[in-house]
């Protein structure tokens, strides 16, 4: 019987990303590929917000700062 619940919550974990790659396509993430780092943060927020997008949130990353490497 225990053996009965990782299997459960791993296929709960799954199909909310599931929802979340649907969700993220839907708004048209993946069409012209992310050119930035916000980008590419909006969709990985996108993913793991998953059904909340159902809800109404709308998660968005407006910027991103990334350290550049010293010549």
């Amino acid at each position: 019987m225990r053996e009965r619940y990782p299997r459960i919550g791993s296929v709960l974990v799954l199909v909310w990303l599931v929802i979340g790659v649907i969700a993220a396509a839907q708004r048209g993430y993946f069409d012209s590929g992310p050119v930035n780092c916000a980008g590419w943060g909006t969709i990985a927020v996108t993913v793991i917000a998953g059904p909340l997008n159902y809800l109404g949130v709308n998660p968005k990353i407006a910027d991103c700062d990334v350290p550049q490497p010293s010549p």
